[in-house]
Formats: structure tokens, C-alpha cells, sequence
């Protein structure tokens, strides 16, 4: 028996199914579906996707069986309209479609009318007595023909139809007559002479240079950047499949038209049929945009019939497929066809809307409306959005990493400290600079957004951005920014100080001029109710990484059950801290450090009361201060002299001080508990500032604490064994001492690879774990965080990594750690609650993984918690299936 390679459909009895997608493509087995449906399609027959996969493995050849396949289709299918393929005095002709399993709209290419020439396009102006629309459907035919199949340049059909026009002083197509049309054809066969290509005569010629385009063009430029752009893989798919179906014609006079219909408003995903009608018109002009159409509304006025057809079969498709639909349809003097169905692309306030309301319908379960909103879908709703009409006009002029989403616009300002003065009088600025550092943050605090030349998905820019909830472009490496001189330059674009640009942190793009943005509302309506059917699923706790009270509570409104991370260091940074903070690190003796850290106790006290309050009796897990010392004290010799005098001391003894604290690597420095060791009165300070405020807040307002402490960096049970012990010292002194019952607990952050591997010893001291995957992943691959960006592009292009590992968790490499950290940890406390606070806690791809090894919580910026609410239900669904 020979391998079936087509697969035939009329009259209400198709050889296929929807679920042969992969065979017969999106449109291919949607047309088989909708036959079966009864629903009214033109008969056709599909050419399997298996046959694209052999003609590349295969020298662009076909297999042998398949010729006598498609003649006996097209057998079949003179049979089931009464015309002949071919015959000059009753012509069938088809249109020549592509499809993919995936739905990739525009990528490949189309061909209407195939079957006309010079003596067919008479029979059919006899048949249908229209001289004027057998020309017009063989004129397009030519078009089409000539710029998908023989490669010339649509331009030049274009320019010849413009100069007819001309000719004749009309506007519209539809103005030119049947005389003008045959001129036209004439013309058009003259610019396949002048390109060096022959029209052919023959139908069965014309049919199989169509099938080849079609094949061909799963490998055009447009297909593949598509695949790429979409995480497509090539050999994914098979490739496309070959839909050869029977021409209607919606140009066959004013009761004659095509278009497209959606069952619900793609745009909002509101319950009401949208889209667009052309009278007299045949697909290529709805899709192409050459002519302006109508309101699909004003089918209704000129067909009523056909109008309220539609929309039975609207809704009989949507309760089918359980989805919003995408249509295309024609009418051929007052009949209705359907040419295609398909599910609805949609906007991200549309999908969750859709899924919604099609769970109050009955048509879809809970569970459903869960897998099928994408967590990016939740993530856009919650930021600023440009307009989509103003940014379609606008001129984008460099494109970088899109590092936190949202939508922004502003002045362009250089300087942090002009940004604040700026941000404090009320303008709107962008804070443009090659990298942004710990001191720039007041600056990226009052920046609508922020831009920087360097860096990556995870660096202080992004990091810090996402934390705010700013739009933020890292890494846009086009842009050369020359802060000193005030302006920066892309190309042959200078953009000087105070001149407008706008920046999408969801696509990268950096926009010049002013773009109007639209601040969406909180977390209310569809989005709200599908993230409480998340909560009811999910296994994971959703905790985010909040250090002020102002962070807190936007997470509390976005559904955090907790602070994972609060990094005290950043507390430090405020400018009424950090000159404490730097007497402190001058300080030659324990007696002078203790009395800088005692004037810093009450400051941090009040920032931990802050953050209790917003908690209200969940946890927060506090870390112990992290980073190296140098990153408290100026670099650069002018600013040392500043400092120098503000703090009485002389220039060369601060100069003195950095030069000693600087490190040829700090990341793998003096920091974390390695600090702490050397210094343990930073510990007391810190151990005294939390246990203090939670016992004020107990007595004098009655508000119940659960404070973690957690002691960074951590690789050796020693390490924790001996802070520990210093911290229990201090805390249960103070709760001695207030009187009080109180209940904390001391863990550790797992992020050096040394301490996954003893996890099971470091947990005889740890009351908890939280994996902190930004420095695991930087030590487990030896990767620079701030240097990776020179390579670790080349890295993802030539497929050396599947993902940026800062952005996505390597599964094999750190989530093996993370496994292992986790299950060592256990075997030792059973009880051991562990979570992660690193990047990854907000990345649903990385999600999966931590609730397939059985994490406790994840924890993220406040504005990704939603996104992990229902990326954590997502991945319980999945990891049960």
C-alpha cells in the first residue's frame, strides 16, 4: 500500500481531522474539520506536511507516489464541481495556500486563480458573462503568480496597475473596465518577458511551480526569522503543508465580497463578533491593506442573510474549538464560504479576558483557562503600555535587552543626581547611562526608565528596575552615550540632554520622540479572578524580594505571601546612612566601629518595623549584609576628596582605605558571612536592629513577628556554626530581656556550589535554605555576571546554550545543585523549609523546575509575583500530567 500523501475534502466528508495538525497543518486540518462540521468550505485536498520534510531531506525532489496522488485528487475534484482543470469552455481553477502546524501569518505565501490563461479566462468571462471580472481574477493571477512563484518584484505589477489608473484618471481597481484589464494582462505578461521568465500556459505546470514555491518558502528569510523570533526549532515541525482548494471569487460584483471575522474583540477579548468586509473584493485585498474596508457590521446592511449565517457558524466554530476564532470567509454572489478557521491571536488583556469568560460559559474547565493565558499575558497587563496607534508611527532607532517590562517616556538625562532634581519637579525623564551603579538609584527611582549601553538581562540596571516596577532597556550596545558631552549617538541619530525618546522594556525597543503611554489598573476584574484559580492550584508559596516598605506593599497588593529577600545593604545606601556606614569601614578600632554601628541600630530598627507592619505576621527573611566593603566608598579621586572633607579626615588616608578594600575579584571576596566573620559587631548591630523591632512591634502593637535571618554566602558548616552562635547569643538576650515570646529562625542562603554539596551538614545548623541562583549560577559555569554579556550572545546564536542561564534556570547544571542542596537538606531536617530568591523565582520556565524537586516557595520583585502566581499553578498542572 502507497504512503497517503493527500488528503481529500467535499461535501461535507474530509480524510482528515483537526488533530492531524501535524500533517496537514493548522489550515489544512481545520479545513477537514469544518467540512465534517458541514460547515460550508469549498472542496479542496491537502498535500501533507510529510512531503515538505522529504523534499529537503531529499534534494528538493518529491516522492514518487505523490504525482499520481494530487491528479487523482484533482479527479476528484473536477467530479465534485462539475468543471474541468484546464478546459477552455469550463474552467476549474484553485487557490494554492500554505500551512504550518504552528499558525505563522504572512510567512508563507499564497496563489488565487490558478488554472487561468490566455484561453480559460475567456470560458470563464463566458460562463460567468463578466468580461470584466474573468480579467480582473486573471490579472491578479498573474500578479501573484509572478512575484510568489517566479521571485519578481511585486513593485513592478504594482507600478503598471498605478499607471492604468492614471491613464484613465480613476482611483479605485474597481473603476478600470474589461478593456482596461485586458491591457493590463498584456502588460503584466511584458514584465515576465523584461524579468527573463515565462508565463506558463499549461495549468499542470502552473500547479506544481505553485507547490514548489510553497515548499520553498518554508526555508525563505521571513519563515525562519519567524521560527526564531517564536523559540521554534527547526525539525519542530515537519515543515508546511500544500492546501490546493476550489476557487469562489468575492470580485464577481456587489453581491460578491470577502473578509475576516473574529467570534470575539481580539483587542479587548470582549463577547462580540469583529472584523472587516470588502464588497467586490477578493482575500489578498482584506489581508494586503491596498484597499480600506468596511465594518463587518455592514455585511449586515447589505446581506442580511449571509450576515446572520455567519455568525451561526461563528459561534458553532467557537463552541467547536472551545476558543475565540480567526475567519476568513467569501461570499460568491449571496453564498457564504468558509476559507479558514484558526484560534485568534490575541492581545494579553484579550487572552485573559477570553479565558475567563469562557470558563463562566461552561465551554472550558479552570484548569484550562490557566494553561492557556501565557504568564507574559499577565506581566503586560500590570505595565504601562505605549499606544499602540502613536507607536506604530514612531522611528525605532536601536534595540536592546528587554530587561523589565513596561512602557515609558521622558527627557533624556545623563546624570543621576539631575535625574532626582528633575523626577522631585515633577518632569518625566529618562535616565540614560552605559551601566548604572549602587549610587545612581535615587536617580532610577524618580526615571520614568531607565537605558543602559551595557549589561545584561541581570544586571544592577535590570535588577534594580524590575524591583521598582520601571521599564528598563539594558545592553543596547548600538547606542554610544557620551554622559560627559550630554548626548548619545546611534547610527547617524544624535539624541542630546533633555531631548524626548521612549523605551518598551517588553520588546527592547528604543523609540525616538514622544510616545503616549496607558497605565493599566492593579490587580482587578478578569486578571484578578484567574489568578485566585491559580492560588487555589498551586503548590508553591509566592514570596517576593522587597527591602522598603513601599515595595512590600505593592507586592501585598499583587498577592505576596512574604518577604523572601530583604537585602539590609540596600537600607545603607540612603543618604542620611551612608556616611555612618563609611565611618564605620574607617574606623581603626572594634570600640570605633561600634559606636558608627550604634548610631546606624536605630535607623535599621526602623526599617525593619516598617517592613513588619506591611507583613503583618508573614514571614521575612532578612540577609545579613552582603557585599564587600569598597561598595560603600567612593572610586573616583574627586569624589574621595569630597567625602574626605564631609567626613574630617585627610584625602590620602580615605585614599588610603580604598585602596586597601579594593579586590582584583570581589564577587569572590571579602563579603557575606565572610564579613561578618571578621567583623561580627556588624552582626550584633544587625541581629539587635530586627529582633529589636520585632519585639517593639509585639508589645506596642500587638503585631506577631516571624523574622528569618539569613547569613549570605555561606560554603562551610563552620561558617554558620559560628555566626549562629553569636546571633542566638544577642537574640535571646534581647527577648530575655523584653519579656516577650518570640519565635525566629537562623538559615542560610545556598549560592556557593560548595555548600549544595554539604547541604546535608550545613542543615544540623540552618532552620532553612533559600537558594539564591544569581551567584549559583555565577560560580557553577565561572560566568562574570557583569562581564557575560561579551559572549554570552555568541554563546545563545551559535547554540552553545539554549538559554541566557542568568534569565532561565540551567537544569542540568545548577538545578542539579538546587536538587541536591535541597534533597541533602532534607535527609538531615526533614522539616527544612527551602526556597529561591534569585532571579529565577519570577521565571516561569524555572518555576516548573522548582516545584517538580519540591521547593517551599519562590520568591521575586513585586511586580513578577503575579506572574509567579500563575506560572506556580501552571507548573502544578503540568508536573501532575
Amino acid at each position: 500500500m502507497a504512503k497517503k500523501y493527500v488528503y481529500f475534502f467535499a461535501n461535507g466528508k474530509a480524510e482528515g481531522r483537526a488533530d492531524m495538525k501535524d500533517i496537514l497543518g493548522g489550515k489544512g486540518a481545520n479545513l477537514a474539520e469544518m467540512t465534517n462540521l458541514g460547515i460550508p468550505v469549498p472542496p479542496g485536498f491537502t498535500i501533507s506536511a510529510e512531503v515538505c520534510k522529504y523534499y529537503y531531506d531529499h534534494g528538493r525532489t518529491y516522492p514518487e507516489e505523490l504525482k499520481e496522488q494530487v491528479e487523482e485528487a484533482m479527479r476528484r475534484l473536477e467530479e465534485v464541481t462539475g468543471k474541468k482543470f484546464g478546459d477552455p469552455n469550463n474552467p476549474l481553477l484553485v487557490s494554492v495556500r500554505s500551512g504550518a502546524a504552528i499558525s505563522m501569518p504572512g510567512m508563507m505565501d499564497t496563489v488565487l486563480n490558478l488554472g487561468l490563461n490566455d484561453e480559460t479566462v475567456k470560458g470563464l468571462a463566458k460562463l460567468t458573462n463578466n468580461e470584466r471580472f474573468a480579467y480582473d481574477a486573471y490579472r491578479r493571477f498573474l500578479q501573484m503568480f509572478g512575484d510568489v512563484v517566479l521571485k519578481i518584484p511585486h513593485e513592478k505589477f504594482e507600478k503598471a496597475l498605478e499607471e492604468i489608473k492614471k491613464e484613465k484618471g480613476v482611483k479605485l481597481d474597481t473603476e478600470l473596465d474589461a478593456e482596461d484589464l485586458k491591457k493590463l494582462v498584456e502588460r503584466y505578461k511584458q514584465i515576465y518577458k523584461e524579468e527573463g521568465k515565462e508565463f506558463p500556459q499549461d495549468p499542470w505546470k502552473q500547479l506544481w511551480l505553485a507547490i514548489d514555491a510553497v515548499f520553498g518558502s518554508w526555508m525563505n528569510e521571513r519563515a525562519i526569522k519567524y521560527r526564531e523570533i517564536h523559540g521554534i526549532k527547526e525539525g519542530d515541525l515537519l515543515g508546511t503543508a500544500v492546501n490546493i482548494v476550489a476557487m469562489v471569487f468575492g470580485n464577481m460584483g456587489e453581491d460578491s465580497g470577502t473578509g475576516v471575522a473574529f467570534t470575539r474583540d481580539p483587542n479587548t477579548g470582549e463577547k462580540k463578533p469583529y472584523g472587516e468586509f470588502l464588497p467586490n473584493a477578493q482575500g489578498e485585498d482584506v489581508v494586503a491593506g491596498i484597499r480600506t474596508p468596511l465594518k463587518l457590521e455592514e455585511l449586515k446592511n447589505r446581506m442580511p442573510e449571509v450576515y446572520n449565517q455567519l455568525l451561526e457558524i461563528m459561534d458553532k466554530l467557537e463552541k467547536h474549538y472551545r476558543d475565540m476564532q480567526d475567519i476568513e470567509f467569501t461570499v460568491e454572489k449571496g453564498k457564504l464560504y468558509i476559507l479558514q478557521t484558526r484560534s485568534g491571536k490575541r492581545t494579553s488583556q484579550a487572552a485573559i479576558r477570553i479565558a475567563v469568560d469562557m470558563v463562566h460559559e461552561g465551554l472550558i474547565t479552570k484548569e484550562e483557562a490557566i494553561l492557556r493565558v501565557r504568564p507574559e499575558d499577565v506581566e503586560q497587563v500590570l505595565h504601562p503600555v505605549f499606544d499602540p496607534k502613536e507607536k506604530a508611527q514612531a522611528k525605532v532607532i536601536a534595540k536592546g535587552l528587554p530587561a523589565s517590562p513596561g512602557a515609558a517616556t521622558g527627557k533624556v538625562v545623563f546624570n543621576a543626581k539631575k535625574a532626582e532634581e528633575l523626577g522631585k519637579a515633577g518632569e518625566l525623564v529618562i535616565l540614560v547611562r552605559p551601566e548604572t551603579s549602587p549610587e545612581d538609584v535615587g536617580g532610577m527611582a524618580a526615571a520614568q526608565g531607565i537605558l543602559t549601553s551595557r549589561g545584561g538581562m541581570t544586571s544592577h540596571a535590570a535588577v534594580v528596575a524590575r524591583g521598582m516596577g520601571k521599564p528598563a532597556v539594558v545592553g543596547a550596545e548600538s547606542i554610544e552615550v557620551h554622559p560627559e558631552e550630554g548626548y548619545f549617538k546611534v547610527g547617524d541619530v544624535t539624541v542630546k540632554e533633555g531631548e524626548w525618546i521612549s523605551i518598551d522594556g517588553t520588546t527592547g525597543e528604543v523609540l525616538l520622540g514622544k510616545v503616549t503611554t496607558i497605565k493599566p489598573q492593579g490587580l482587578e476584574g478578569p486578571v484578578a479572578e484567574l489568578l485566585q484559580w491559580a492560588d487555589e492550584i498551586r503548590r508553591l508559596g509566592v514570596r517576593t524580594n522587597a527591602d522598603i516598605p513601599r515595595d512590600a506593599e505593592v507586592a501585598r497588593k499583587f498577592g505576596a505571601e512574604g518577604i523572601g529577600l530583604c537585602r539590609t545593604e540596600h537600607m545603607f545606601f540612603e543618604k542620611d546612612r551612608i556616611p555612618k556606614v563609611r565611618r564605620m569601614i574607617l574606623a581603626k578600632t572594634k570600640e570605633e566601629r561600634e559606636k558608627a554601628l550604634n548610631e546606624l541600630l536605630p535607623l535599621q530598627k526602623e526599617d525593619f518595623k516598617g517592613l513588619f507592619r506591611v507583613m503583618k505576621g508573614l514571614p521575612v527573611t532578612i540577609r545579613l549584609i552582603d557585599p564587600p566593603l569598597h561598595e560603600f566608598l567612593p572610586q573616583e579621586d574627586e569624589q574621595i576628596r569630597e567625602v574626605a572633607e564631609q567626613m574630617g579626615v585627610s584625602f590620602e588616608e580615605l585614599k588610603n582605605v580604598v585602596e586597601n578594600l579594593r579586590e582584583l575579584n570581589p564577587m569572590l571576596g571579602h563579603r557575606g558571612c565572610r564579613l561578618t566573620i571578621t567583623y561580627p559587631e556588624i552582626a550584633v548591630m544587625q541581629t539587635k536592629a530586627i529582633i529589636g523591632a520585632a519585639i517593639e512591634l509585639k508589645k506596642e502593637e500587638g503585631i506577631d513577628v516571624i523574622p528569618e535571618i539569613m547569613i549570605p554566602l555561606v560554603g562551610h558548616v563552620n561558617e554558620i556554626r559560628y555566626l549562629k552562635k553569636i546571633i542566638k547569643e544577642t537574640a535571646d538576650a534581647l527577648i530575655k530581656e523584653a519579656g516577650v515570646d518570640l519565635t525566629y529562625k537562623i538559615g542560610t542562603m545556598i549560592e556557593v556550589p560548595r555548600a549544595a554539596v554539604t547541604a546535608h551538614q550545613i542543615a544540623e545548623e540552618a532552620e532553612f535554605f533559600s537558594f539564591g541562583t544569581n551567584d549559583l549560577t555565577q560560580m557553577t559555569f565561572g560566568f562574570s555576571r557583569d562581564d557575560v554579556g561579551k559572549f554570552l550572545p555568541e554563546y545563545l546564536e551559535k547554540g552553545i546554550l539554549e538559554h541566557d542561564p542568568f534569565k532561565s534556570l540551567d537544569y542540568d547544571g545548577v538545578g542539579e545543585l538546587v536538587r541536591m542542596g535541597t534533597e541533602k537538606g532534607r535527609s538531615t531536617r526533614p522539616d527544612l523549609k527551602v526556597g529561591v530568591c534569585g532571579e529565577h523565582g519570577g521565571d516561569p520556565r524555572s518555576i516548573l523546575f522548582f516545584d517538580r524537586v519540591g521547593l517551599d516557595y519562590v520568591s521575586c520583585s513585586p511586580y513578577r509575583v503575579p506572574v509567579a502566581r500563575l506560572a506556580a499553578a501552571q507548573a502544578a498542572l503540568k508536573n501532575k500530567q
